[in-house]
C-alpha cells in the first residue's frame, strides 16, 4: 500500500470511528441514558400527566339544565355544535333534551356478565337524542314525524336547542321560540369577518341554514330550501358546517347526502360548487368526497380545506375548488368529526374514535395530539363542536357525551399545544 493510498485508508476509517461514536451517543440517549427531551405540555413540571393536554376542564360549566326555571328533571341532549362570541356569551347547540336520571345500579346478568360497567357510559346522547326518520317515505321525500325516536317529553323533550352560557355557566338568554323550527340542527357560527355577528345554523334535516340577528329577535335569512333535498343552486342535502372567507364569502360543506363544497357571497347569493361522488372508503381522486362532514378557510392564502371523512382524508382547494392537496388522517377506523382553522393557521382535528384532538400544520404535518375517553369531566366522547374564546379558553360540544364542555389554559403552558384563540376580525360595514 502506497503512502498516499494508507493516508486515505486512515482518514476514512477514523472518519467511519466518528459516526458510530455520535450514533451510539444517540442510541444511549434514546435508550434513557442521555438527556430526555422534554415534551410536556407545561415544560418543567413535576410529576402529574397531560390527561387534558394544555388544558385544565372547568367543572360545572355549563350548570345543569334542571337548574333553569321551568324546565324540570332534564339534562343535556346530542351536543352538536358550539360558539363562543365572548367568553362571557357562549352559544351551546342540542338535539333537544334527556331525561335526567341517575345512573342505574349495576345488575349482574350472568356470572361474566355486569351492567352498567364501572367507569364506562351507560346511555349515548345522540342515540337517545332526536330526530328519527328523515322520510316518512322516501319515495315521496315526506319529512319524518320523529316518533320513532321515542316517546316526546317521555324519552326526549324536544326544547332548549339553542343555549347561550356564560362564563360561570350560567344560562342567560332564552332563545325557545325557535325550538319548532329545528329537526337536526347541526352546527352554530357566527361569522368572524361581520361586525353584525349575525348568528347561523345548519340544520340538514330541514337541508337549510338560518340565519338570525345578535339577540335573536328576528330569523333575517334562510339559505336553502326548506324540507326539500336537492342539488342546484337553491337546494342542500343534508349539510353539515360553514367557514368564512376575509371578505365575507362562505363555504358550506354539503354534506351527508351531496358530495360537494358550495360558495356563496356574504349576501348568501350563490357562486359555484365544486365536488363528485367518490368510491366510500377507497376513494383517493382529488375533488371526489364521501360524507362532506367539516371546512375551514385559511384567512392569507384563501386556500379551503375540506374533512373528506368517508374517505379519511383532509381535502385542499383554492377559493374556486382548484384541488391543491391532500393528506390521510390515518388508517381506519379513524373517523374525523370535523376540522377547526385556530388564530396562528393552525388545523386542528378531532377523531371520533381515538377521542384525540389532533393538530396539523397547513401542509398536513402532524404536530400534536391530545385528549382521552370517557364520560367524566375533561373527558372526550363525540366532540362535533369545537371553537377558542379571546381569552384562549376552549369549548367542545360532544353528541355521545351531550352538552358541552369548557377547558381554561393550564398556567405555564407551551403556547405550541394551545389552540390560538381568534385572530383580530376585519372590520368595517356588511
Amino acid at each position: 500500500m502506497s503512502i498516499r493510498n494508507r493516508a486515505s485508508f486512515i482518514v476514512t476509517a477514523a472518519v467511519a470511528l466518528a459516526v458510530v461514536f455520535v450514533a451510539g451517543n444517540r442510541l444511549t440517549s434514546v435508550q434513557g441514558q442521555g438527556a430526555p427531551t422534554r415534551v410536556a405540555a407545561v415544560p418543567g413540571e413535576k410529576g402529574g400527566q397531560d390527561m387534558f393536554g394544555a388544558y385544565n376542564v372547568q367543572v360545572g360549566w355549563p350548570k345543569p339544565l334542571s337548574g333553569v326555571p321551568g324546565v324540570g328533571k332534564w339534562t343535556w341532549g346530542a351536543g352538536q355544535g358550539v360558539f363562543a362570541e365572548t367568553p362571557n356569551r357562549v352559544f351551546v347547540l342540542q338535539r333537544g333534551m334527556l331525561p335526567e336520571i341517575s345512573r342505574p345500579a349495576t345488575t349482574r346478568i350472568a356470572p361474566s356478565v355486569e351492567f352498567p360497567i364501572g367507569r364506562l357510559p351507560w346511555r349515548d346522547a345522540t342515540s337517545a337524542s332526536p330526530p328519527g326518520a328523515l322520510f316518512k317515505d322516501p319515495k315521496t321525500q315526506e319529512p319524518g314525524d320523529d316518533l320513532d325516536a321515542g316517546q316526546p317529553d317521555v324519552d326526549y323533550k324536544w326544547a332548549r336547542i339553542i343555549n347561550v352560557i356564560d362564563a360561570q355557566g350560567n344560562h342567560v338568554e332564552d332563545w325557545t321560540q325557535y325550538d319548532k323550527m329545528f329537526r337536526r340542527p347541526h352546527s352554530v357560527f357566527q361569522s368572524p369577518y361581520d361586525p353584525q355577528k349575525d348568528v347561523w345554523i345548519v340544520d340538514d334535516y330541514r337541508h337549510a341554514i338560518f340565519r338570525f340577528s345578535n339577540d335573536g329577535k328576528r330569523l333575517l335569512q334562510t339559505v336553502g330550501t326548506l324540507n326539500v333535498p336537492g342539488t342546484d343552486a337553491t337546494h342542500f342535502y343534508r349539510p353539515t358546517f360553514m367557514a368564512w372567507a376575509p371578505n365575507g364569502d362562505f363555504y358550506v360543506a354539503d354534506g351527508y347526502a351531496n358530495t360537494r363544497v358550495v360558495k356563496f357571497n356574504k349576501d348568501g347569493k350563490y357562486l359555484m360548487t365544486w365536488g363528485e361522488r367518490g368510491e366510500n372508503g377507497k376513494e383517493t381522486r382529488l375533488g371526489y368526497f364521501n360524507n362532506v362532514h367539516g371546512i375551514a378557510v385559511d384567512p392569507q392564502s384563501g386556500r379551503v380545506f375540506v374533512n373528506d371523512r368517508g374517505n379519511r382524508r383532509i381535502q385542499v382547494f383554492d377559493a374556486n375548488g382548484k384541488p391543491l392537496d391532500s393528506w390521510s388522517v390515518g388508517a381506519a377506523p379513524a373517523d374525523i368529526h370535523l376540522i377547526y382553522m385556530d388564530g396562528s393557521r393552525m388545523l386542528w382535528a378531532f377523531d371520533r374514535h381515538s377521542s384525540k384532538m389532533i393538530k396539523y400544520d397547513l401542509n398536513g404535518n402532524l404536530q400534536y395530539t391530545f385528549g382521552m375517553w370517557g364520560p367524566i369531566p375533561g373527558g372526550f366522547w363525540g366532540v362535533h363542536g369545537i371553537h377558542v374564546d379571546s381569552a384562549g379558553n376552549l369549548y367542545v360540544a360532544e353528541v355521545d357525551n351531550g352538552g358541552a364542555q369548557k377547558f381554561t389554559p393550564r398556567a405555564g403552558a407551551n403556547p405550541a399545544f394551545l389552540m390560538t384563540k381568534p385572530a383580530a376580525p376585519a372590520t368595517g360595514t356588511r
